[in-house]
């Protein structure tokens, strides 16, 4: 079997008020290939050489032991060569996608295939939380649930939609920005959460701007994660002075992400570049920040090169 070669987005999560729930995939991609080998081995280019491991504990290769094992042939190994432009550890789904990247691929060298529906079930059960896997999986915005399993839907964004992407030099683990989360909130949290979801959901679906930068307030984990960002406010500020909608912590962070729209993906792109030219200029003086980066919404998903 010659190399099989798959292409996974980069996603956005949470989106302010969609804790664990919404999902944004971007135009950012990691390239996997794949063949059948005697014994696990993983060659690295880009983001995370020499910090994400090269052989069987490489998260790619352990999402592809996990579909050779549903399918009833868990012997099996492979070689994988691993292109990376999502840095890992900032909030951009670098995890999402080498699970995703890694079953796709081991789905697709298996004699009865899983399907992608079964393949989102697994991922999520992999990851541990539906977000980041529902958008690198199905591209587009997303909203996710559990109803005797996970579920997902997309919603095509009606208008033009972009966002500028703020990236922390330094890596924060999911598991410790996850640990200053409260295990209980307020009524009144819940319900501010409850209505400004609605309102991104229905602004994004309708190309409303108004509602997106109403609906991107959150009151149940960016306050407490101020902690392990320090300057997320900092940041946020300086995207919206530079012209965002409005702006988010991107998953657990540490990477900021700031809202844009047009009439279409092109307007909106340009628009982008703007803002991230503008933003780039008020945060100059502040260390542990890369350059802002526009990334255009990926609507495509997980596809197969």
């Amino acid at each position: 079997m010659s190399a099989l070669q798959v292409s996974v987005p980069a996603t956005t999560a949470n989106l302010g008020p969609g804790f664990d729930a919404f999902g944004l995939a971007l135009d950012l991609r990691n390239t996997f290939s794949a063949e059948p080998a005697a014994e696990w081995a993983v060659e690295l280019v880009g983001e995370g050489v020499g910090v994400l491991a090269t052989d069987g504990s490489n998260r790619v290769a352990r999402a592809m032991a996990r579909v050779f094992e549903e399918s009833g042939e868990p012997d099996r190994a492979a070689r994988i060569f691993s292109v990376n432009r999502i840095p890992p550890g900032r909030g951009l789904g670098s995890s999402a996608a080498a699970i995703v990247g890694g079953m796709m691929l081991a789905d697709a060298m298996c004699e009865t295939p899983l399907g992608r529906d079964r393949v989102f079930e697994m991922a999520t059960e992999f990851e541990g939380h539906p977000d980041n896997v529902a958008a690198a999986i199905f591209g587009g915005f997303t909203i996710s649930w559990y109803d005797g399993g996970p579920q997902c839907t997309v919603v095509d964004p009606r208008r033009g939609l972009a966002v500028v992407a703020v990236i922390s030099e330094m890596p924060l683990p999911t598991e410790e920005a996850r640990a200053v989360l409260p295990a209980q909130v307020s009524h009144e949290d819940a319900a501010f959460n409850a209505g400004r979801a609605g309102l991104l959901a229905a602004g994004v679906a309708l190309g409303r701007d108004e509602l997106i930068t109403a609906g991107l307030e959150d009151r149940l984990h960016e306050q407490y994660r101020l902690a392990a960002v320090p300057d997320l406010e900092r940041t946020r500020e300086a995207l919206l002075a530079a012209g965002a909608l409005g702006a988010a912590l991107s998953g657990a962070g540490p990477t900021v992400v700031g809202f844009v729209t047009g009439k279409d993906d092109e307007q909106a792109n340009r628009t982008a570049h703007g803002v991230a030219e503008r933003a780039a200029s008020l945060l100059a003086s502040e260390p542990g920040r890369r350059e802002p980066i526009v990334l255009q919404v990926d609507r495509r998903g997980v596809r197969f090169e």
